[in-house]
């Protein structure tokens, strides 16, 4: 979707509206953990977001890669830079049919910084000069299909002496088709609302969104004004002076700056605002929660799990639990399938099912794993790992990359419990009945509706505990449960292979929707991606010591299962009484403590 439409829309309800900036990272690392944030930011409700692209188009793959996975992924809309100048016209013109083939509908049009001050255009290098040159070709060549933004500048691109000038070069942008003004961050709030008073004077009736970025530090602050020549009022340098080496009072007082000029912009009638995030979350959402702008349940959650805006999958809703935790894995699996019956992938009669690839990876260093994990050496080491996590002692374990989710905080005492036993949960929701659509525990979906939940348990367990576990199971009728080991011995008491609905919503005006099921196909599919993350991790660790060696034989005697309590009438707590008394508690204190290192 073109954000302009979206824009126009909260606009014409008179509603605030809010977008992140985000850069390509420098390494495989830090790109993963950059797709953690941006889907933890997701939660903050952002209209869209935008990456950007190094000059001369030197991250333009990873960029749209960003992109793409963001709205295939994560479900919010991108906006994708593209700066032309001293750029290579194939690169710019490729990246441009990648986008629309990818379903990026955005574009920021740039000129970009030269490399370096004595360089000047490069005609031999690139065809474009400026960016109301990339404006006009992506407007003739591709006519309304990219939404086009461009930059403004409150003080000037190269000074104040160039304002004047500037607002006549981007009148003549939103002539060649732009449709958007995403400004140049600033401080000086009077002087952003007199330059966008010339700017309408002047013809320009884009929206205009005024670029924010919170102070995260004192250098880099002072070194990025003046890079920018942005001239910052004096009471900020005065307030700024005697705290310049408290980094933490630096950023409280940067929230305080950005709050205060966003609530002058909206007593002026500015409803859109244009976070610089430097990559960084905790202030922009600050700045957010400080404004009671935290958005409602059924904007961020329509849905238990984001909904791609891939045009393919616009259909999709239903998806199999287990990928809860790790949906970039289950998008990349299905990707390529030719059908998606009632929205769901799990159909074994299609002809694209097979053996699929899966790239399990641990998102963390081998020095990272050892500093948050330790050398674990025992069964008991590794419990004790699990119920730290659950306890949020621990904000990761290799199958769930963030902490323990909100609804699965309800139960978090009975998780300890049965992880301390031997039980290591890697998925778990709470039951509910009737929840409003707008509980922040339990809700999703449009306002007004009740949500329904099973209770659901998935976990690792020892081959002794299990055989125990499947004896209790006998006499409970209303408990159904899959349980497989690394080579696909199965055990299960489901009679049907049809899906079991574990979610479903009841709304005003709409059908009954279940978007979250467990089936016997996708758990098989699943249990070779969650084994294997056994694997990843004991290759963080020598293949002769005792962790690596302790690890793979939770792999290969193990199994993995899932239990779902079917009377979803029946309390949270109530599935949990089937582990009393089995498994080996750990000694008390054992969990609480450190990261095991030898």
């Amino acid at each position: 979707m073109k954000i302009i439409d979206k824009i126009n829309k909260a606009l014409e309800d008179d509603r605030c509206f809010w977008s992140f900036e985000y850069f390509p990272p420098k390494t495989q690392q830090g790109v993963l953990n950059l797709y953690d944030r941006i889907e933890r930011m997701c939660n903050l409700g952002p209209l869209f977001i935008d990456v950007t692209w190094r000059w001369g188009g030197k991250s333009s793959d990873l960029t749209l890669e960003l992109c793409s996975t963001s709205q295939t992924v994560y479900g919010v809309e991108a906006n994708m830079h593209m700066t032309c100048t001293n750029t290579n016209f194939s690169l710019i013109k490729t990246a441009l049919e990648k986008a629309k083939d990818q379903g990026v509908q955005n574009i920021l049009a740039l000129r970009g910084d030269l490399p370096d001050d004595t360089i000047e255009f490069d005609p031999s290098v690139g065809e474009f000069k400026y960016a109301i040159d990339l404006v006009k070709y992506i407007r003739s060549t591709y006519d309304g299909h990219f939404c086009i933004s461009v930059a403004g500048y409150p003080e000037g691109c190269q000074g104040p002496e160039d304002i004047d000038r500037d607002i006549e070069f981007l009148k003549a942008k939103q002539d060649a088709g732009a449709d958007i003004v995403v400004t140049q961050l600033f401080y000086d709030v009077d002087n952003f609302l007199a330059w966008t008073k010339k700017c309408r004077d002047a013809g320009i009736t884009m929206p205009i969104l005024p670029g924010i970025m919170p102070i995260q530090n004192y250098g880099g602050f002072k070194r990025m004004t003046d890079l920018c020549r942005i001239k910052v009022p004096q009471e900020i340098w005065d307030r700024l002076e005697p705290i310049k080496d408290d980094d933490q009072a630096i950023k409280d007082y940067g929230i305080e700056v950005a709050v205060d000029m966003i609530r002058k912009m909206k007593a002026a009638g500015v409803r859109g605002f244009h976070f610089y995030t430097i990559n960084l979350e905790r202030s922009t959402r600050k700045v957010l929660e400080n404004l009671s702008l935290v958005p409602r349940v059924s904007e961020v959650r329509p849905l238990p799990w984001s909904p791609s805006l891939s045009e393919k999958r616009a259909g999709e809703n239903v998806r199999p639990i287990f990928w809860r935790n790790h949906a970039r894995s289950y998008i990349k699996r299905t990707e390529l399938w030719d059908e998606f019956p009632n929205g769901r992938w799990g159909d074994a009669r299609s002809p694209a099912y097979g053996e699929l690839l899966h790239g399990v990876q641990v998102r963390l260093t081998s020095e990272q794993a050892l500093s948050k994990w330790g050398t674990p050496e025992t069964v008991d080491d590794v419990k004790g790992l699990f119920v730290r996590y659950c306890k949020g002692k621990l904000d990761s374990l290799p199958w769930s990359d963030t902490p323990l989710q909100p609804e699965s905080a309800l139960i978090q005492q009975q998780l300890s419990q049965i992880n301390s036993r031997g039980f290591l949960t890697i998925n778990s929701q709470p039951s509910c009945n009737g929840a409003p659509s707008n509980d922040k525990a339990h809700g999703w979906g449009p306002a007004n509706g009740f949500v329904y939940k099973k209770a659901y348990l998935e976990f690792f367990v020892s081959p002794e505990n299990m055989k125990a576990l499947l004896a209790r199971l006998e006499s409970e009728p209303t408990l159904t449960y899959y349980a497989v080991n690394k080579g696909g011995e199965l055990h299960t008491n489901c009679q049907e292979e049809s899906p079991n609905a574990v979610t479903w919503g009841v709304f005003p005006g709409k059908e009954i929707l279940q978007p979250t099921i467990v089936e016997r196909v996708s758990f098989l599919a699943w249990k070779d991606e969650a084994f294997d993350f056994w694997n990843a991790w004991a290759k963080m660790y020598s293949r002769e010591s005792a962790s690596s060696s302790l690890l793979t034989s939770i792999c290969n005697e193990w199994y993995l299962m899932n239990i779902v309590e079917n009377n979803f009438q029946k309390s949270s707590e109530s599935i949990f009484e089937l582990f009393d008394g089995l498994g080996q508690q750990l000694p008390n204190g054992t969990a609480a403590t450190a990261p095991l290192s030898k």
